[in-house]
């Protein structure tokens, strides 16, 4: 969980199958709390033909990678080395498949199917301030 601590830059690439793409530009931050951090993104998100907004999401994570909704639900955990998680949220299936190897540089791809949505959702961190 340390590792996560701070500030990040954020691009992320939403593909619908059936659709235009859009593109998220922003800050994510993990702000550490009693076992775990509060993660908070913030950003630009652009779609085509619809302009720009503002967007945001939070989650809490907990000391072994799980990841939580706001309200307190589990979502997914975390590989720890990189590798592949999934949620389920009825009707629709959610594949993650997080990469570290190149850390501090590291990305999520997130596959999401099901009768209500068909993208890949690939967001790519790097820190905010390089040591």
């Amino acid at each position: 969980m340390q590792d996560f601590i701070g500030d990040w830059l954020i691009e992320r690439d939403i593909r619908p199958v059936d659709g235009p793409q859009a593109h998220f530009t922003g800050r994510a931050t993990w702000q550490p709390e009693v076992g775990g951090a509060l993660y908070t993104e913030i950003g630009q998100l652009h779609m085509p033909g619809q302009g720009t907004f503002e967007a945001e999401r939070k989650y809490r994570w907990d000391n072994d990678l799980r990841v939580f909704f706001q309200d307190g639900r589990f979502f997914h955990v975390v590989p720890s080395r990189g590798g592949d998680s999934a949620h389920w949220c009825d009707p629709d299936q959610y594949d993650a498949s997080y990469d570290f190897e190149n850390w501090p540089l590291w990305s999520c791809r997130w596959r999401v199917k099901g009768p209500r949505k068909n993208y890949e959702m690939i967001s790519r961190y790097r820190p905010a301030v390089q040591a």
